[in-house]
């Protein structure tokens, strides 16, 4: 029975998808059961915006080693051209999938779209439904020539609706003029002049492919110089826990070193139960000048039994 179930729900996900649809509340829900907070009204994980917040402090090494620790070895992709280098992208994917376009297909997607009331050609249609904190995250198969999913005009819609950037396995245009807009950012495997031409839309929310990662609706994005990870829902809040502890040990060794109280050796060695009373008393001490949220730091102590 759990077999047949299955195949019925991944025959009706890939019926939807191949006609640019979403799929629904329930198959979202059960792509990522492993999410047990709020969820948009379509299903989508809805991570909170502070565990967003705290994300963007995170390295991409931090966070690849607490998912790889739980399994999930698929899901950073390099080798991206970005407007700024130093404008991370940090937000809750809402994904495309697009492929090379097919008259018959395409049409059957325009048409389904116009009588679910959607506006305009099939490329903005993610970008309609972009809410705040969102990363428009889209498979355009990598083409380049012919495959700029945006230029300057939807990219100002984009941040406007999301306050955030893309991701795209594609193309872009209108370089010079993205770049004007302040604290937007973009992914993308190249950018190139020419408009968007012989693709159509496959899917809205839906799992794609992006490179060698795979992308569920709501996963984390995290993009900075380094590459793109993408943080199941699930994972994003021990993501952050986790790197915020190993920020702290670092501030509070450096500081020991620099003071003289402690060797090199004794610091990048398993920590004495010594040293790791004076870093419970540290903690206590800095409370209020930590890079960390107050309320975190002392969930940690009440953890912590030296």
């Amino acid at each position: 029975m759990k077999k047949l179930m299955l195949s019925l729900f991944l025959v009706s996900m890939v019926t939807a998808i191949g006609y640019g649809q979403t799929i629904s509340r329930d198959q979202m829900i059960a792509l990522t059961a492993k999410w047990e907070g709020e969820r948009f009204e379509d299903g989508r994980p809805k991570v909170p915006d502070a565990i967003l917040e705290r994300m963007k402090s995170v390295t991409i090494e931090e966070a690849w080693g607490v998912i790889r620790g739980e399994g999930y070895h698929n899901q950073f992709e390099g080798n991206w051209k970005m407007i700024h280098d130093d404008v991370p992208v940090v937000g809750r994917a809402l994904t495309a999938q697009y492929m090379p376009e097919r008259p018959d297909v395409d049409e059957m997607v325009r048409q389904k779209g116009e009588k679910d009331g959607r506006i305009g050609n099939p490329n903005s249609w993610p970008i309609d439904m972009l809410t705040p904190g969102d990363v428009y995250v889209a498979d355009g198969f990598g083409k380049i020539k012919d495959g700029t999913l945006i230029g300057d005009n939807l990219g100002n819609s984009i941040f406007a609706k999301s306050g955030n950037g893309v991701v795209f396995d594609g193309s872009s245009r209108d370089l010079a003029g993205l770049s004007e807009i302040e604290g937007f950012n973009a992914f993308v495997r190249d950018f190139h002049p020419s408009f968007i031409k012989d693709m159509m839309l496959g899917g809205l929310n839906v799992p794609i492919r992006i490179g060698s990662a795979t992308v569920l609706p709501g996963d984390v994005v995290l993009a900075k110089k380094e590459g793109v990870l993408f943080v199941p829902a699930h994972l994003a809040e021990q993501v952050v826990t986790t790197s915020e502890v190993i920020r702290l040990r670092d501030m509070f060794g450096i500081a020991r070193l620099k003071e003289g109280k402690y060797t090199p050796g004794q610091i990048d060695a398993k920590w004495s139960d010594e040293i790791e009373r004076d870093f419970s008393q540290w903690l206590e001490d800095h409370i209020d000048e930590l890079p960390v949220p107050k309320e975190e730091v002392q969930k940690l102590l009440e953890k912590r039994h030296w």
